[in-house]
C-alpha cells in the first residue's frame, strides 16, 4: 500500500475525510503520490463532504438479501468519488441529489441525503 494510502486510511480511521490539491488548486481523488500529469507535489485537505450525485445505480441481491446502490459524486472541492447513499430507496435517489459524506464502521466513506442547502457553502 502506498503511503497516500495509508494516510487516507488512517484519516478515515480518524472519523476524518481528506483529500488531496495539486498546486493548481485542482482536488484529486483518489489519494496518489503525484499530482495527474504533472507529477507535482500534492498536499492533504479537509473535506467539506458536501457533493450531488453524478450518477447511480442499484445492485440487485439473490433474496432475502436488499439492493444496493453505487453511485458517483461530484464533491463541492471538484473531485468525483464512487460510495454509495445511505437512507435512500431506488425512487428517492436520483441525480443531482444533495449529499453530505459521513464516515461509517469499517472505517468507510458513505453519503447522506441533505434536503436543502444553505445559501452559501452548498456543493459546487
Amino acid at each position: 500500500m502506498s503511503g497516500s494510502a495509508q494516510h487516507w486510511d488512517s484519516a478515515l480511521a480518524e472519523g476524518r475525510f481528506l483529500l488531496q490539491r495539486a498546486p493548481d488548486g485542482a482536488a484529486v481523488f483518489p489519494p496518489r503520490e503525484h499530482a495527474p500529469g504533472s507529477g507535482a507535489p500534492l498536499e492533504w485537505i479537509e473535506a467539506s463532504g458536501r457533493g450531488t450525485v453524478y450518477s447511480a445505480t442499484w445492485i440487485q441481491r439473490r433474496p432475502p438479501e436488499a439492493p444496493y446502490n453505487v453511485v458517483l459524486i461530484d464533491l463541492a472541492e471538484g473531485a468525483r468519488m464512487m460510495s454509495r447513499v445511505e437512507g435512500v430507496t431506488p425512487e428517492t435517489l436520483h441525480i443531482g441529489m444533495a449529499v453530505q459524506a459521513r464516515v461509517a464502521e469499517g472505517p468507510l466513506l458513505v453519503f447522506d441525503p441533505v434536503e436543502n442547502w444553505p445559501i452559501e457553502g452548498g456543493p459546487a
